[in-house]
């Protein structure tokens, strides 16, 4: 018997379990002479605002040990320009495509998602409530349950597509967040956005980022994200995608044990943009390995009852 692969979210159906993450495979048409991007289990594009981003001035981008510090600033070609030139080769894809939503007003959202509804082509959409309210003095929505329920509500009702909520780990309870948006109507939640990180430059005494902090992902973040997953899928009874420093397939197979349904590959695309493909296969062959039938089967199966022997047993 062939191993199952594929798993549905609301009515969409994605042939595997890893898909790329936002912002770190463009829009999904700028890699396909190298890539195979029709083996992925989607393609989660870059943020899409209502208006074209220049995002933040340089310097934007720097390493860290075991990951990377962003503020690119949600930099993106606007959704009518997506729409326009982007979403014909997406078309033509064999994988599904996600939109992800960034906005800066919960009415952009709203405008952002009711331009892309219109359209074939796309299979739901992942909304990053991590963005400014530049309403409200730029806190971030996903600090704020109102907000982050608000939101859920209002896209709801402008779509059938699958609706994922992507949350922040900035927060001090992340399962409060993914409950809410659960009544709220989501259909899934995506998890995590990256932690508030910062590096100094020693020789000028100068923040490397030009905005101070930003953003930090990568292998270093792992730990906290699978935390974080785990949480939430004690909390809600959607699916969760997992997402934070995810480099292996042993990494995604800890996602999927925890609970996760499936995951995202993030910063690992910048060091191998085939990573994707490769953390697919590898969950294939674990689970053929130790005899499934479908990878779904995998879900959930964290041994968490854990005794352990008291500390003279071992010592002596």
């Amino acid at each position: 018997m062939s191993l199952k692969t594929s798993f549905s979210i609301k009515s969409v159906e994605f042939k595997n379990r890893v898909f790329v993450a936002s912002g770190t495979f463009g829009y999904g048409d700028e890699v396909g002479d190298a890539v195979d991007v029709n083996s992925l289990g989607a393609i989660v594009t870059k943020s899409l605002s209502l208006k074209p981003r220049a995002g933040n001035p340089p310097r934007r981008i720097t390493e860290t040990p075991s990951g990377m510090l962003n503020s690119i600033g949600l930099a993106n070609i606007g959704v009518e320009k997506f729409i326009q030139e982007k979403l014909p080769y997406l078309r033509t894809l064999k994988t599904s495509v996600i939109a992800n939503i960034a906005a800066s007003s919960v009415d952009e959202y709203c405008r952002v998602l009711q331009l892309l509804d219109a359209e074939d082509g796309i299979a739901g959409y992942e909304i990053n409530v991590s963005c400014p309210n530049v309403k409200e003095g730029g806190l971030s929505f996903g600090t704020d349950t109102k907000k982050v329920r608000e939101i859920t509500e209002k896209l709801r009702a402008l779509t059938e597509r699958p609706l994922l909520i992507k949350l922040t780990p900035n927060v001090t309870h992340i399962s409060e967040f993914a409950r809410v948006a659960e009544e709220a109507g989501a259909d899934a939640i995506s998890a995590i956005n990256t932690l508030v990180g910062m590096a100094v430059d020693l020789r000028t005494r100068k923040p490397k980022l030009s905005t101070v902090t930003g953003g930090l992902s990568g292998p270093a973040i792992k730990p906290v994200a699978l935390a974080k997953v785990y949480e939430i899928v004690q909390a809600v009874s959607i699916p969760v995608i997992g997402i934070g420093g995810i480099a292996s397939a042993d990494d995604a197979l800890e996602f999927l044990i925890v609970g996760a349904v499936a995951v995202q590959i993030g910063t690992m695309n910048f060091v191998d943009p085939s990573a994707a493909i490769t953390i697919a296969k590898g969950i294939e062959d674990y689970a053929n390995r130790q005899g499934y039938n479908d990878v779904g089967d995998l879900i959930g199966t964290l041994d968490a009852n854990i005794e352990f022997s008291p500390l003279h047993s071992w010592l002596h």
